[in-house]
This record gives C-alpha cells, structure tokens and sequence, in this order.
C-alpha cells in the first residue's frame, strides 16, 4: 500500500491552512501582529521558523502536511526535502528550546561519560553526554523533541541533566571518535562465541589441516583403489541429494500461489535504515546516489548509511566531494585488522534509526517501489517473520559468454531455488544484498557473525535455529555481474569458503541443531551443505566418467556391477537434463533477453567453481577471515536500469 501522495496547495491557501494548524498550538494568529510563542514545544516550531523567516510559508505547510499524513518529525521533513539548512536550522533549534548548541568537533566530550550510559547506547539512542557542568552533566541530542521520554533514565545514570543539541552526524562522530575501538570490538563479538566462527584459525587449524592432508595421502598411497572407491561413492550419494533437493524445491516453486488478501493501510510507515558497505569505490558516489534516488519511499522515512571503513581514503574522499543528499550520512568504521563486511555492518547498526534494517551492495539498482513492498509485507506478516529476500539479477547479462552464464545461474537460484526451499519450509541461505530485517530480530540474534566471509547464508541458518523465519519477495535488485574470470573465482571462493564455516560452526553441537531446527529443517541443512559443497569440492570425479562414451577405460566403473552403473549413467542424464530444463525455465522468468542456445555453456561454467572450492579450502585453514574484495563499476548502463 503506498502512502498517500502530497498534493501541493495554492499559495492562495497557505493563510487558511496555516491559521488552521498553529492557532491550536496557543498562538496569536493575528497576521498584523508578531507571533508570540508561549512554550518551547515541537508542536510551536514551526511557527517560530515561520517568525523569523527560516522556512517559507508555503514550504511549512507542505512539510506540516506530510508530517500529519505521516507522523514524522518535523525537523526530518526540512531537512530531508532541502528546506532549510542544517547549520541555519539548529541555531534556530537552539534558539526555540532555549539550549546551548555544542560544536563537538572545537569541544570534544568526556568520553567517561560516554561510558556511564554506553556507546551502542549512544548511538542507538542518538544521544551524545558531553561534560559535567557545576552538578549537572550536558546531555547533546539532535531530536529534543525526544528527550523527555530518555529523562527518567538519564536522570537515574547521572543525576541533575542538561539537555544540549548537535545535529545527528555531530552526535555520531563525537562518539565514534572517543569509542570507536570499543565499539569495534563489539561488532566483531556480537555473535555468541557458540555460534560464531571467530575461534577458527591459527595454529590448531593449521595443523588439523595438515592432519588432513597427511591421512589422505596415506590412504591413497596404501590403499588407492579403496580410497577412490570411496570419493566416487561419496561424490554419487551428494549428486543424488543434490538432484532430489533441486527437483522438489522446483516443483514447489512452480505450484500455483494462493492469492493474497491487498496490505491492509499502515497508519504510520515506519523509518527504514539501509546500510551499504563500501570499500574501495572511488567512483562509485555519483552512481549510488543516482540508484537510490529513485526509491520513493518519503525521504524522511528513509535513513541511508554509508559505511566506511576509516583507511579507505580513496571512498572517504569521494563521498566527501560529492554533495550527498540529507537521508545519506557517512558512518566511518575505525581501522582494525579485521576488514569484512558483517563487521562494518554490525558497527553501523547502533547508529541507524530505523525499525527495519535493509542491506545493499555498492553497485545495486533497486527497484523504485521496493521499499514500500518491505514495509507492506512486513505490515502483513507476523513477529516471526524476521527477514524478507529480494530477487537479484543484472543489468549487464550480455557483456561476455560469463555474465550470460552467471545470469543464467542467478535466475535459477533467486526464481527457483530459494522461492522453493522457503516454500518446502526449509531453512534459507541468504544472499549478501536486498535484504530486509526486523531490527528487533536482528539487535536479539547479534547482528552478524563478523567472522565470516559469507555472513549472509551463516545469519539465515542462525534466524532458522531460533524461530524466526525467511521470505521471499517479489522485487528486484540489479546489480553488476563479475564477469571477468580471476576475479569471478576469487569472489565464488569466498563464498565457499564461507559455506565451510558456516557448515563447521553450526555442527559443532549437532543435537542442539536438531532440536532447534527440527527433524525436516536439519535434514534440508545437512542435504544443502554437504551436497553444494561435496559437487563442487568432487566434481572431477564424477567428470572422470565422461570418457565411458568414447570408449575408454575407467578403474571404478569396470569394478561396478552393470545394473548399478546404468543407475549412475541414468542419474547423470537426470541431472544434466534437469539443469538444463530448470534454467530454460528461470530464463522465461526474467526480463533478460539472453537466447536459450547459451544454457549448454552452463557445462563450460560449473569447471570454475570446483577450481574456486579448492582455494576456499586452502584458505580455510592458510587465511580463514580474508575478505576477497570483488570489484565494482566496471560495467554501468548509459540510463539508469528499468
């Protein structure tokens, strides 16, 4: 349901509406006379901006009209629509609520203080305690018309308050600037150490790996026929689970949908917080504005974060030079070791002010009407239903033979795959952008494992082991496919490589997975991950097989009695013919033009994620938390994706 349009009003009618609006917040409405405030309120702002010609008359009434339709803050609205100035507006703020405004750059806080009540605490609460001044201690906010309610609490942690402003970015730095480390040690600790990979690594890692390393070549050196036998029984059973899993999820993605009753009206939309994690992205600015300009969700309801990381000078300085519209802040994210997205993410979401959390890579283009489809579908659904998955596709399918054939991949993973695991009730990986939480939800399960390198899939298993569950939305992002070939392994190997962890950490106690996820939902864990990591890990094996039509020996097969190799050979006909059939039906379901004779070159594509898999292995135990950046803006279309 799309909130109401504004219809602007005749200036002939601001007087009228006006009059309407202030003469119940106890003014004197006498045009002749000067407009007399009687108390500092957030409902007497308005006509003390209009005094003393800040805002225009017909801009106030504008803003007024939004705000009853929308039940925003005022100060957001002005801002947000560009019709006032911060600097001027704060002054005035000050002015109006008779409270000193602090430069917290020339006048930096008593970080003690900041501990009292605590960073995250701070952020989260855009709160900024500044100094003790005689017996009372200056509390800095950016929205005073919310003091009031954080009073009794602020009374209880430092007595005798006095309540200062600054506007929400000062508020920011200042804390970031005093407790940044503090708060980049929680970001990488959110998650409980149970269910975190944090602890992997190091030296006890490396020589597990190597024990590994050293059984495996004993066994092929001892017993070689006895070990092959064994990869190949293994690599058949992972085929067999893999193929079954993609035939159901299939057919349930196909089913016919019962329809759904219209979204019943939201009386408030809510305010919608969107982190997007940039690293490296010089010239990515003026296209990521130009993107999400288009949504049009009201700009006061949309809270877009930047999230920097301190030592990226090369984004610091484009973001600095660049205009940025007021519903986008910077967050910069102190410089630590540890460089992943899921860390930047946790450290940014104390600071967003939405009750929704959206996520979106750097080189995105949503769909303009997405977020209103969030906050509808949220509306509809229950508590439970804590995170909500869009659909990814490109704009660039038809550089090259690999973004044809990564596009082909992705049309059946987001039109197929995943809408037919949410549907089967199993447990859902997510992908790494469009996606959507219920902060509540997210704030209670710690955010993201900061630890590891696909914490997308890892946070859909741990919303499933806690009740919470996952849904598939109709709406599309596009983004730019990696097609060119090095980097297109290294950024399949971190996936990978993320699956391992994923697998490894939430076995780690696997009955109190079965009775967190139940018998259905930890059969569907354990026949995703072991099949998605066993064909790619094993997938020369069963290639091995391919010289059997031309006639050449194989050690395995000459061992197997006839019925059980015409099974194998019937189950790798079933297979290829179902990718092939699953594709061309995905195809049909996307807006790509890419001509079916490419889907046979999904067999030339698949070769490069088994030579991915085995460096995700390899830095599984050499660099477990390496982030393999993937490259943006190298493809970007003339007009912005329709």
């Amino acid at each position: 349901m799309s909130a109401p349009r504004l219809r602007l009003l005749p200036r002939s009618d601001v007087a009228n509406l006006a009059t309407q609006s202030f003469g119940a917040a106890g003014f004197d409405m006498d045009m002749g006379q000067p407009w007399r405030q009687q108390t500092p309120s957030a409902e007497t702002l308005g006509i003390a901006l209009l005094r003393d010609g800040l805002v225009t008359a017909h801009d106030m009434v504008q803003a007024l009209s939004l705000q009853s339709q929308r039940r925003g803050r005022l100060v957001d609205i002005l801002l947000a629509r560009r019709m006032i100035a911060e600097p001027v507006l704060f002054k005035a703020l000050s002015h109006h609520w008779r409270a000193p405004l602090i430069d917290v750059v020339q006048n930096a806080a008593d970080p003690r203080l900041i501990d009292r009540l605590g960073a995250a605490a701070c952020l989260r609460d855009g709160l900024l305690p500044w100094r003790k001044v005689g017996a009372a201690t200056v509390i800095l906010t950016a929205n005073p018309e919310d003091f009031p309610r954080h009073r009794t609490r602020l009374t209880e942690v430092f007595g005798p308050i006095i309540m200062g402003l600054a506007p929400v970015s000062a508020v920011e730095a200042g804390v970031l600037a005093l407790r940044g480390a503090a708060l980049d040690q929680l970001a990488q600790t959110r998650v409980a150490a149970s269910e975190s990979c944090r602890d992997w690594g190091g030296r006890s890692s490396a020589m597990l790996g190597a024990l590994i390393v050293v059984i495996l070549v004993a066994v092929a050196w001892f017993a070689p026929f006895g070990l092959a036998a064994f990869v190949t029984f293994w690599a058949m059973v992972t085929l067999l689970m893999a193929t079954a899993l993609k035939t159901a999820a299939a057919f349930a993605a196909l089913r016919r949908k019962p329809p759904e009753n219209p979204p019943p009206i939201i009386a408030r939309l809510p305010i919608v917080s969107v982190m997007v994690a940039l690293y490296r992205e010089g010239d990515i600015a003026p296209r990521l504005i130009r993107r999400l300009g288009r949504l049009d969700y009201p700009r006061e309801l949309l809270d877009i974060l930047l999230v920097v990381e301190q030592d990226d000078k090369v984004t610091r300085n484009a973001l600095h030079a660049t205009d940025l519209p007021p519903w986008m802040r910077v967050v910069v994210v102190p410089n630590g070791k540890l460089k992943t997205k899921p860390r930047a993410l946790n450290y940014a979401l104390d600071a967003c002010r939405g009750s929704l959390i959206g996520i979106y890579d750097a080189e995105d283009a949503p769909e303009p009407d997405q977020i209103r489809k969030i906050v509808d579908r949220f509306h509809q659904r229950g508590a439970d239903v804590a995170c909500l998955q869009g659909v990814l596709d490109f704009y660039n399918p038809r550089t090259n033979w690999l973004s044809r054939c990564f596009t082909m991949e992705y049309s059946t993973w987001f039109r197929i795959i995943l809408p037919g695991l949410e549907r089967l009730g199993l447990a859902i990986p997510l992908g790494g952008t469009t996606l959507f939480f219920r902060r509540a939800a997210l704030e209670e399960l710690g955010g993201w494992d900061a630890h590891n390198v696909t914490e997308d899939a890892d946070l859909g298993m741990r919303l499933a082991r806690h009740g919470y569950r996952t849904e598939l939305i109709d709406t599309v992002t596009e983004e730019e496919a990696n097609c060119r070939t090095l980097p297109w392994v290294r950024q399949r190997s971190r996936w990978l490589k993320g699956y391992m962890m994923t697998y490894m950490v939430h076995m780690r106690d696997p009955a109190l997975l079965l009775r967190q996820l139940g018998p259905w939902k930890f059969a569907g864990f354990q026949v995703f991950f072991l099949s998605t990591l066993s064909q790619f890990l094993l997938a020369p094996v069963l290639w091995s097989f391919w010289v059997l039509p031309f006639g050449l020996p194989h050690p395995i097969a000459a061992a197997l009695p006839p019925m059980l190799l015409n099974a194998m050979i019937g189950l790798f006909l079933f297979t290829e013919a179902l990718l092939l059939v699953i594709t061309l039906i995905s195809l049909r379901l996307t807006p790509n033009k890419i001509n079916p004779l490419w889907a046979p070159m999904m067999h030339l594509y698949f070769p490069l994620g088994a030579l991915a898999s085995y460096k995700a292995a390899w830095e599984l135990i050499s660099r477990p938390f390496y982030w393999d950046k993937t490259s943006h803006g190298h493809f970007d279309p003339l007009e912005p994706p329709q």
